[in-house]
């Protein structure tokens, strides 16, 4: 894969419903029956902690084959002290298109916009199979953590600049924009105005339960 074989631009509002679409493919029964990632993208837009300058698809032949989002958080110090860093989330790859690179290259296109605003952080949580590549590392590494000093192997960092974090231990705030994805009548409203696909299970959402409930401990 080269340069020439894609497109990296911003999404636009004619893009909306072919990205969510896109979202639904990509997230359909992949962590549990269904998915709730088309809804989480719809709703994301209007939330004030949306951040459109890192929103950004990527094109093959034409096509809308993936796209990224971000959005703010922070993290705050036992002192109280807080960092402003961005989330990502969620990353969306048609089926046809995924492990083919156009990921890894939507990722380092938005990475480096991310430092150009000034952000030297970048947490998500998934699968650790799917982005240690990209440059991820255990939360435990920078002593970062959840309240509660719960440390998941689905968090995962990614600094933007080598004295991004310090060492010293750091609570993570995500943003508050998922919080709609939990009414469960909504997510299904919103899914009926797509075409119907049918709800199961498959290895992957095990996969997934175990990565997003194992804590790591200390060494």
């Amino acid at each position: 894969m080269n340069n020439n074989d894609f497109i990296i631009r911003r999404e636009t509002k004619n893009d909306y419903r072919e990205v969510e679409n896109l979202a639904r493919e990509a997230f359909w029964n992949l962590s549990k029956p269904g998915c709730f990632e088309h809804y989480f993208i719809h709703i994301m837009r209007s939330h004030a902690d949306f951040i459109p300058e890192l929103d950004y698809v990527i094109e093959v032949g034409g096509k809308i084959a993936g796209s990224v989002m971000y959005c703010k958080a922070k993290l705050r110090d036992e002192n109280g002290n807080e960092k402003p860093i961005v989330t990502m989330g969620p990353l969306c790859v048609l089926p046809e298109y995924q492990r083919k690179g156009y990921g890894k290259a939507l990722l380092e296109h938005t990475f480096k916009i991310a430092a150009d605003m000034g952000y030297d952080t970048v947490i998500n949580f998934g699968n650790p199979d799917n982005y240690v590549a990209r440059g991820y590392k255990s939360c435990r590494k920078y002593n970062v953590c959840f309240e509660g000093d719960f440390f998941p192997a689905a968090l995962l960092v990614k600094v933007l600049r080598e004295d991004a974090l310090d060492g010293r231990k750091w609570f993570y705030c995500p943003s508050d924009v998922d919080a709609p994805c939990d009414d469960e009548e909504a997510v299904e409203q919103f899914d009926a105005q797509f075409p119907p696909k049918v709800k199961g299970w498959q290895p992957s959402q095990e996969e997934f339960y175990i990565h997003s409930h194992s804590v790591i401990n200390r060494e």
